[in-house]
């Protein structure tokens, strides 16, 4: 069964950090182009960051520039993303999502309608 599961998210302080795994199941992690949107209250869902299939290229939103790390370890079929720094306007729901043979380069990534598989999110909370 094809599932990613997303964890790590809670309630941080701002200028906590938090680390949130996402685990891929059922499909070759290796061949998906990988990463994480988000959705705040009230808002439209967002891509956050994602890291490229082959040569680990990454892309960050603007607002996230500087406090994210994104990585992924293709042996364990893991994506993590470190965020430090957190502020308010970073409270959403996160969600790992994955594209075959996607391409994330600096620019951006992929459509959300053109992701193969989404983990059900895990909710990050930093009061205001």
């Amino acid at each position: 069964e094809v599932q990613l599961q997303a964890s790590g998210g809670g309630l941080v302080q701002p200028g906590g950090s938090l680390r949130l795994s996402c685990a891929a199941f059922g499909f070759t992690f290796g061949d998906y182009a990988i990463g994480w949107f988000r959705q705040a209250p009230g808002k439209e869902r967002e891509g956050v960051s994602c890291i490229n299939r082959l040569d680990d290229s990454t892309y960050y939103e603007d607002s996230v520039k500087g406090r994210f790390t994104i990585s992924r370890d293709n042996a364990k079929n893991t994506l993590l993303l470190q965020m430090n720094n957190l502020k308010p306007e970073d409270t959403a729901v996160y969600y790992c999502a994955a594209e075959f043979i996607g391409v994330c380069d600096s620019t951006g990534w992929g459509t959300e309608d053109g992701m193969d598989y989404w983990g059900k999110g895990t909710l990050v909370t930093v009061p205001a």
